[in-house]
């Protein structure tokens, strides 16, 4: 009836593999996206997420890291769509629910949601609490769509091979717009 020590070990789940796994998973995401910022293509491939129930294309070079939503700090006194700070690397970020903040449902946390930060490039410590990351799309394999909703922040509009709509969003002019400004109650 005794076992080993290392019977043991072996029906222990392996969490340093797990990790190990996921870090070597990230660093490829991150190689991925270094390498389409670098290549010709970079507007041509852009990084697909879904916020509330649409989908959106954000600029690689506006787009920094993408992280768990875990772990975000509420700011007591601020605008419902703003829900707080989280460390990333040592450095606070701003978490923005943009589906709220444009007037949407509010997003539920869940095991797919991340935050997707901006770019060190804007100059902002600010991250968008996205529903789920849907990797990098190439919008030559879309074609043009018509205008919709006149929001300051979107961009052109394309249509996949599956029908579904997808919005540019700047976030560069995101930052400039005085309400996405004004966190305070």
């Amino acid at each position: 009836m005794s076992q080993s020590t290392s019977d043991l070990q072996v029906q222990q789940p392996d969490h340093s593999a797990r990790r190990t796994r996921l870090r070597e998973f990230q660093a490829q995401l991150v190689e991925r996206m270094q390498t389409a910022r670098s290549s010709e293509s970079t507007q041509v491939s852009q990084l697909g997420v879904l916020i509330g129930g649409s989908r959106y294309l954000l600029h690689l070079q506006a787009a920094g890291e993408i992280v768990s939503a875990s772990g975000i700090t509420p700011v007591p006194l601020t605008q419902p769509w703003y829900l707080g700070l989280i460390n990333i690397r040592g450095n606070l970020v701003s978490v923005v629910d943009f589906a709220r903040f444009q007037g949407g449902a509010k997003t539920v946390i869940d095991k797919d949601s991340r935050i997707v930060a901006f770019s060190s490039s804007l100059g902002f410590n600010c991250g968008l609490l996205v529903s789920r990351v849907l990797g990098l799309r190439n919008v030559t394999e879309m074609r043009e769509h018509e205008a919709g909703e006149a929001q300051p922040w979107i961009g052109q509009r394309y249509l996949d091979q599956e029908s579904h709509v997808w919005s540019e969003l700047d976030l560069a002019k995101v930052i400039q717009q005085p309400a996405f400004l004004h966190i305070g109650l």
